[in-house]
């Protein structure tokens, strides 16, 4: 039997292909926007894609920080209500505010990593995107004395570089299950209380902003007036409000929802 010669693809359609393989692998994890697929793949031990962890627990956090002109009024408000959270830092940002960083840390919150700059995700950049999220996670090490457990892609919207670069820097993505949409320059505190508390359960990981940074001018203000009754109606159903790092652990032995470890 002779050998059939199959004619080669034009290298136009290789590259063609070629490039079509990348860009799947960059923007597919990108689905894990949508809060059904998020809650789909979300499933770990501990604390899952979408935030889900124990389910006497809401985890609280928030992203684009450390802001000096805002997040001392956040950690006064959090001081007040008796919760600690999460503050996933923009390296570029602590770099410019350790001191406000170490604050945080200090008065026992938790640094997490939200990469070095809040850039857009669209185009491909796999090496940039390993040195950024491990330098970010470095110098979250070197501020608070503690190398860093999650990561929360700008946007949070996840690529193939984002995900391979959390993984290679050892740390968790962590997206959310609820939001305040508090970055808008419609956002009030009603609102930002409406939208965060729809379909609010045990388990949950809310995200929240510290600035306006990425944001409409003055929108934290929202968020900052939208915090208690946040936090009241979550202890009104019994559910405690933390840091991610306490997300996978029961509520205190005493029952009471309000108490945490710091």
């Amino acid at each position: 039997m002779r050998p059939v010669h199959l004619p080669r693809p034009p290298a136009r359609s290789v590259a063609a292909l070629a490039a079509l393989a990348v860009a799947g692998w960059h923007i597919a994890p990108a689905a894990t926007w949508l809060p059904q697929v998020r809650a789909a793949l979300g499933a770990r031990p501990g604390v899952g894609l979408d935030g889900r962890g124990h389910p006497g627990r809401v985890a609280l956090t928030f992203d684009d920080g450390p802001d000096p002109t805002t997040t001392p009024y956040f950690l006064l408000a959090l001081e007040q209500l008796s919760v600690r959270a999460t503050f996933f830092v923009l390296g570029e940002r602590l770099a410019r505010h350790p001191g406000l960083g170490l604050r945080i840390v200090a008065e026992g919150h938790e640094l997490a990593v939200h990469g070095w700059r809040h850039d857009k995700p669209w185009t491909p950049r796999p090496g940039r995107d390993a040195r950024d999220v491990l330098r970010a996670a470095t110098l979250v090490h070197r501020v608070s004395g503690t190398y860093p457990r999650w990561y929360r892609p700008p946007y949070g919207i996840l690529t193939g570089g984002r995900l391979a670069a959390a993984r290679r820097a050892g740390l968790s993505t962590v997206l959310w299950s609820g939001w305040g949409r508090d970055w808008t320059a419609r956002a009030t505190p009603d609102s930002v209380f409406t939208e965060a508390t729809r379909g609010l359960r045990g388990g949950a990981t809310l995200l929240l902003h510290d600035t306006d940074a990425c944001g409409a001018p003055g929108c934290w203000r929202a968020a900052l007036g939208a915090l208690p009754a946040l936090v009241a109606v979550c202890r009104a159903r019994g559910l405690a409000v933390g840091r991610l790092a306490d997300h996978g652990r029961p509520t205190a032995p005493d029952g009471d929802a309000g108490t945490l470890a710091r």
